[in-house]
Formats: structure tokens, sequence, C-alpha cells
């Protein structure tokens, strides 16, 4: 999985699946700090018109340019739907986050051929990895 985690973070376009614009909630510290390390965050969240003055989607199907990484924080249970949806879109990756896991989505994942990531944070992969953002 490390060099998944590697290839992955290379990556520099990610959809945050579930980004979400109360400052309290750890998706939103994950997206500013990918912003902040030179990521393009592309919000995913049909009840937000925007986030950080970047316009929000509401389906990773309405994004109307590439996306590398598909980041999910969504329940488990809806994973291996987003992985299809990623997979429509011709994501290159999907990184579920901590404490979300499912196998089928991991199956439907790697049958596709992309990169996927499960149970881990991206911003503390990133951390580990290339130091803190600046």
């Amino acid at each position: 999985m490390e060099d998944e985690i590697k290839k992955i973070l290379q990556m520099k376009t990610v959809a945050i699946i579930g980004l979400s614009d109360n400052q309290e909630r750890p998706s939103y510290h994950v997206g500013r700090y990918l912003v902040e390390a030179g990521y393009d965050v592309i919000p995913v969240n049909p009840n937000m018109q925007e986030w950080l003055g970047k316009k929000s989607y509401p389906s990773l199907a309405t994004v109307p340019h590439k996306v590398d990484v598909v980041d999910v924080f969504r329940k488990s249970e809806a994973a291996a739907g987003i992985v299809q949806e990623a997979i429509a879109i011709k994501a290159r990756a999907v990184w579920l986050q901590e404490g979300v896991r499912s196998a089928e989505a991991e199956k439907i994942a790697r049958e596709a051929g992309i990169l996927f990531v499960m149970d881990k944070c991206i911003m503390k992969e990133h951390k580990r990895l290339y130091g803190k953002a600046d």
C-alpha cells in the first residue's frame, strides 16, 4: 500500500466527497491542508454552494474537469457506489478516509485498475511522507 499512497500523493487534483464548510469537521481541515500543500481541491457536496471560494458540485458526475483522486468522507456503505462514480469519470485513484472501509469498494476499484487506499487519512499520510504543508 505504501507505493500506492506515494503515487496518489503525486496527483494534484482531488475531489473531496463530503467536504464540509463547518470548520469543526475533519473534512474541512483535510481539505484546507491539501489546498495549502498545493493541491487543487474540488468540493463535492450537494448541500454547499462553495467552499473557500471554490465552487462546490453536487456529485462527481457534475464536475466539469478531470479528477485524479476521489477522497471519500462518507459512510462505509456509500463507498462502493462512489468508486463506481469515480470509475465513470475516469478518476485515477480513490482514497477512503479513516474509518471508511469497504471490501466491495476495494474489489471494484482493483478490478477497474485504479489505485485504492482505505481507512487512512490523506492529510496524515502527506505529513508523514512529506512533512507539514507550509
